[in-house]
């Protein structure tokens, strides 16, 4: 990747002697009228694919469209949880990769991504949740993901504050540990990746609002925007939330509906807990941050929508779950909440490939774990686009799949436990 002398270590020991002035991470362009390639949505997923076409594949004649600022939708709106535990053989081996990406980023990018693996533990309440575990932790094994079973002592020893007495309503019985898991700065994540692909020639464009995506004949030309057309032969729809309609504009219809998901932060306090736990029958996680927050979130709002803003019944439910877990944190006290959108597709595993439109891709469909996937779905999507083959990785998430009865079902390993 291509550097510019900016982002040299004399740069950076000059500016910070001399008080010169910084320039901007990434720069701004006019608007072209045509690329090879158009990218809507500037979160990691968009960016990602950018950063990969250019530096893997040499296709730099790139824009992406974000309709905001950089990061700003689901991007930076998570918990940045890192895990490659899942249920399907296909979603392990996916997540994986890019668990395995998430390793050498800091490096790959020149730019300290803070990526913890602290551990996530996953608790069952139950025999038939932990026969999931079980289940999850067999199909890990056999592709080389290291995920164990935990008796309660053994999760006492881990996680010492949580609650394995038989006292609550939901006693713990077990759990999964995926030592490799853990949390990452997404902030980092989302400025690294842009500038990168800024440093490889891509123009991103902020305040760029696709209004509508030309199709001709069966195939994509462009797309228009609030600042003008754009002619491009090949389209790639990285957004998340709205990436319905954005598919809408383009005449394809995909099986995703759209719900909030909650999460808050309290204020921070001595670090105390190293790994993340979820629990997916009382529908919560918790982590915490370096800073000492403790970051918490539940499942999806239980209605479709496109609001971000929080409620009382989502600070109420999940204050009430995680003090069943760990009573000790009754006097914390709460920051702030927010909410983020999440598109569901029935099977709950993504949309990834092409579309009936020629030159119309999408990655699409995240559901409440896409954060964790967005270096490996802008590497196998820029393979794609590069080369016109689909990846092995990402050929089962095709969209095909929900007409042919080829569902890749990941519900079980991903309700609550992003």
């Amino acid at each position: 990747m291509t550097r510019p002398a900016r982002y040299s270590a004399y740069g950076l020991a000059r500016r910070g002697l001399t008080g010169a002035a910084w320039p901007p991470a990434w720069r701004a362009h006019e608007l072209r009228p045509s690329y090879d390639v158009v990218i809507v949505g500037g979160g990691v997923h968009g960016l990602a694919t950018a950063h990969y076409l250019a530096a893997k594949h040499g296709i730099t004649n790139v824009a992406l469209l974000e309709r905001g600022y950089l990061g700003g939708g689901g991007s930076g709106r998570n918990t940045a949880i890192i895990r490659s535990n899942y249920l399907t053989p296909e979603g392990v081996r996916f997540y994986d990769r890019s668990l395995t990406l998430y390793e050498s980023l800091a490096a790959d990018l020149n730019f300290n991504v803070m990526f913890s693996q602290r551990g996530h533990l996953t608790l069952a309440h139950s025999d038939s949740a932990l026969r999931t575990m079980r289940w999850r932790a067999e199909v890990n094994k056999l592709q080389g993901v290291d995920s164990e079973l935990l008796d309660p002592a053994e999760i006492a020893g881990l996680v010492p504050h949580v609650d394995v007495s038989d006292q609550p309503r939901y006693p713990i019985v077990g759990g999964l540990f995926h030592p490799p898991g853990g949390i990452v700065r997404h902030d980092a994540v989302v400025w690294g990746y842009a500038r990168a692909a800024d440093a490889n020639g891509v123009h991103l464009h902020q305040d760029t609002e696709v209004v509508g995506i030309d199709v001709v004949d069966g195939r994509v030309r462009g797309v228009r925007t609030n600042r003008g057309p754009i002619a491009a032969p090949v389209v790639v729809n990285c957004t998340a939330g709205w990436s319905s309609l954005v598919c809408e504009l383009a005449g394809v219809e995909v099986p995703i509906t759209t719900y909030p998901l909650q999460a808050a932060v309290t204020e921070p306090v001595r670090p105390f807990l190293d790994t993340v736990v979820v629990s997916g029958t009382l529908h919560v996680y918790v982590s915490q941050t370096d800073r000492g927050e403790l970051v918490f979130g539940a499942s999806v709002d239980p209605y479709p929508s496109y609001s971000t803003r929080g409620s009382l019944e989502f600070t109420e439910g999940v204050a009430t779950h995680v003090l069943e877990l760990m009573p000790a944190l009754a006097k914390l006290r709460v920051l702030r909440q927010w909410a983020g959108l999440c598109d569901m597709t029935p099977d709950f595993s993504p949309i990834m490939g092409r579309t009936p439109v020629d030159g119309f891709y999408v990655d699409i469909g995240w559901g409440t774990y896409g954060f964790k996937a967005g270096p490996v779905a802008g590497e196998t999507m820029a393979e794609l686009v590069a080369t016109g083959t689909t990846p092995e990785l990402i050929a089962a998430f095709d969209l095909a799949r929900f007409a042919e009865g080829r569902l890749v079902g990941e519900r079980g390993a991903a309700a609550v436990g992003h």
